[in-house]
């Protein structure tokens, strides 16, 4: 992938690893643009950088998501670089928390209806543009999921089996489908208490771009290429290790 000349929007842009790629791909490229939910968190990125494009939605509905895909449509036509990075998590027992299933369809329509929403709107645009990207953001847990992690996990994966299956239908297309699989990285995501084993978000960008450049179409990420390798060799080892770093955190 050209890192350079581009128009890329990003999903949840306004931190951690959202907001460390705009730091980067803001130096090169046209312009970057950001989503997230919270104002607050979009402001303080556009004052850390000014040349910062934001714009404000909520990816868990339908409309904000039909809503972002036209605006983006009518002020940035020469879009050609989709980055599906926005994300959430419940840390929580399944069975014995209030308002679960509310959580769970959080997460389903943030991390895998809205990726798949914009795709499906901005597809047709992207194609007319020069050197088109689609990028999803996933997570080493596609292989061998978190206990702690009900639905994370299942998103996750779920976003994992469409990019690999509408790369494979989009082969004969100009638009490239990338996935970034991500182990556990030190980020607000984490509200302060990362894992032992979380890399910085300096390298796991660092890391990703340089598989971007490479142009591989599955990037997997510092620890993730391990777990990619044990889970295939040896699952219950590979889901048992995964999951005795949650008294690591």
């Amino acid at each position: 992938m050209k890192l350079s000349g581009n128009t890329i929007l990003i999903t949840g842009g306004s931190s951690g690893i959202g907001l460390e790629l705009s730091k980067r791909l803001i130096q090169n490229n046209n312009k970057v643009i950001i989503c997230g939910r919270s104002q607050r968190k979009l402001n303080e990125a556009k004052k850390q950088l000014p040349e910062l494009e934001i714009i404000q939605c909520d990816l868990s509905s339908k409309t904000e998501c039909a809503n972002l895909a036209r605006w983006i449509t009518t002020h940035h036509p020469n879009i050609n670089v989709l980055i599906n990075n926005a994300a959430l998590v419940h840390k929580v027992d399944f069975l014995s928390t209030e308002n679960i299933m509310e959580m769970a369809e959080l997460e389903v329509e943030t991390n895998f209806m809205a990726p798949i929403r914009l795709t499906y709107a901005l597809y047709p645009h992207l194609q007319k543009n020069t050197n088109p990207k689609i990028i999803n953001i996933t997570s080493g847990l596609v292989y061998t999921p978190r206990v702690d992690y009900p639905f994370y996990n299942a998103t996750k994966a779920a976003l994992h089996s469409f990019t690999q299956v509408f790369r494979k239908k989009t082969k004969h297309s100009n638009v490239d489908t990338i996935e970034v699989m991500f182990p556990a990285v030190k980020t607000p995501w984490h509200n302060g208490n990362p894992p032992k084993i979380a890399i910085p978000t300096e390298k796991a960008v660092d890391d990703m771009l340089k598989g971007l450049e490479k142009g591989i179409p599955e990037i997997r990420i510092a620890g993730v290429k391990l777990l990619y390798q044990i889970s295939r060799i040896a699952p219950k080892f590979a889901f048992k290790k995964v999951n005795s770093l949650q008294d690591a955190q």
